[in-house]
């Protein structure tokens, strides 16, 4: 019998940072939030929540932005600026597109498990070809966001496959957490924050240049 092919089962991918470079968008969006609401807000504290639960978020800078918005006040506010935005512009990660396209054209199966909200998703969604992705989870969909494991074991059940045999793509510890306490293998290709080592981490400076053949699998980089 031939062997059996080397990439993943499935690839699930991290939308923020990872696809889609649009933590600036957020950054701007909570300094204009600071701004219009007499608080004061940083560029660490701001990165801080990379990758985070967005109602989590909502919950961090009520508190150290010193603002009287409830947090899903804060989220919708900050979802209004970045959708308008980001319906300007999609800011496509390097190689990303590209990757996304020859796994589609192979039949690898793909989930997008971001934390951001449906609404959020939709344009980036809607400049993609139909059916792009397999599976869509998103942090309006789940009880728990990362770190937490629930959203990456959502998108391996639904694509109906083991998560041991799924790679996930993130750029944070904090989604890369989430995928690898599912179970998953984890290609880090870091961004705005720093991202630590780990026993199911593998990095990568770049989606530029990877296909199917390339991506690290069972374990191997």
């Amino acid at each position: 019998m031939p062997d059996a092919p080397s990439w993943p089962a499935a690839v699930l991918w991290d939308m923020d940072g990872t696809l889609v470079d649009t933590e600036p968008y957020w950054i701007a969006a909570e300094f204009a939030l600071a701004e219009q609401h007499g608080g004061t807000w940083s560029t660490e504290q701001a990165l801080n929540l990379v990758g985070r639960d967005l109602l989590d978020s909502g919950r961090y800078i009520r508190e150290h932005m010193g603002i009287g918005l409830e947090p899903s006040e804060i989220v919708e506010r900050l979802l209004d600026s970045v959708v308008a935005r980001i319906e300007e512009e999609v800011p496509w990660r390097p190689g990303a597109t590209e990757l996304l396209a020859e796994l589609g054209a192979a039949g690898v199966p793909q989930a997008l498990v971001t934390m951001s909200y449906r609404r959020f998703v939709a344009p980036v969604l809607g400049v993609l070809p139909d059916a792009a992705f397999d599976v869509v989870v998103t942090g309006d969909s789940v009880s728990h966001g990362k770190p937490h494991p629930e959203p990456y074991l959502k998108a391996a059940r639904e694509l109906r496959v083991e998560p041991a045999d799924c790679l996930a793509i993130e750029d944070s510890n904090t989604g890369a957490r989430s995928a690898e306490t599912a179970g998953c293998l984890v290609l880090v290709v870091p961004n705005h924050v720093p991202v630590l080592e780990g026993e199911r981490r593998v990095f990568r400076e770049s989606l530029v240049g990877l296909t199917r053949h390339t991506l690290p699998s069972n374990g191997t980089g």
